[in-house]
């Protein structure tokens, strides 16, 4: 189990959820840079509970952001943690004009978002989804688009920087065949993920474990793509609180389009 699942067992009640976008209503005595009525988003306690599946949050002025007026709340809260974690990794990498990247699961939350974010950067960006998904996520930015049910990457790409791997498994050994000798992977998934690092330094590459964590600086960074529109989140489906069930079972079927939101 992940960290933020065990800290859930621990914790009663028991509420979900990292990321939200809301307004605030009170503010503590040393917070400087809000104020009642401002709207803001972001990721919050990862990877203890945040406990945002609520309609009243409590989160540290140091984890969120101003929402962009021209950005809806719903909007916001789909990038939060999924956003987030893409910028993060993108940043880590030091992601830059010309370099290649290759997006695995790129039509799901946190692929979307890379997608959008790495071609934002100037960088070429490969990426792997279902072809039902092809036009979205070409729309996004990729100019390589590879059917995963049909082909596969490491016979096509070959001589890329870098590899954005949200799958885990038998996909990191396939990944390593795409680097070039100094190219770096960064693998997302707890668990599938461990050995990455090993089995890249036998290739002569680099290999890295990632896991998000809150930064309001960082979501001050995604709000500024937001408002010039280089990124846009992409919600295929909102959810009410009693459908909470529902929106789960979608996400465990592993082939949910963009985001899902739960609206308050």
């Amino acid at each position: 189990k992940g960290k933020g699942v065990a800290g859930m067992m621990k914790d009663d009640p028991k509420i979900l959820g990292w990321d939200l976008s809301g307004t605030i209503i009170d503010i503590g005595d040393r917070v400087k840079n809000f104020k009642p009525g401002d709207d803001v988003f972001g990721m919050i306690n990862f990877p203890n509970p945040g406990k945002t599946y609520a309609e009243l949050v409590a989160a540290q002025e140091s984890e969120l952001a101003l929402k962009p007026a021209s950005t809806s709340h719903d909007e916001a809260a789909a990038i939060s943690l999924a956003g987030l974690t893409a910028w993060q990794i993108l940043k880590l990498l030091r992601l830059r004009k010309g370099d290649k990247i290759l997006i695995h699961a790129a039509a799901g939350g946190v692929g979307h978002y890379a997608v959008q974010m790495a071609r934002a950067l100037g960088a070429e960006v490969a990426a792997t989804a279902s072809g039902r998904n092809e036009e979205f996520v070409r729309s996004l930015g990729a100019s390589t688009f590879i059917d995963y049910t049909k082909q596969k990457f490491e016979d096509i790409l070959h001589g890329y920087d870098f590899v954005l791997d949200a799958v885990g498994n038998d996909y990191i050994d396939r990944s390593i065949k795409v680097l070039k000798p100094d190219g770096v992977i960064v693998s997302i998934p707890s668990g599938a993920s461990e050995s990455v690092m090993d089995k890249a330094a036998a290739r002569g590459m680099k290999g890295m474990r990632f896991s998000c964590r809150p930064s309001g600086m960082n979501m001050k960074e995604i709000a500024a793509m937001l408002e010039v529109g280089s990124v846009k989140s992409f919600i295929s489906a909102r959810y009410s609180p009693g459908d909470v069930q529902e929106a789960h079972r979608q996400i465990e079927s592993g082939k949910t389009k963009g985001k899902l939101v739960l609206m308050f």
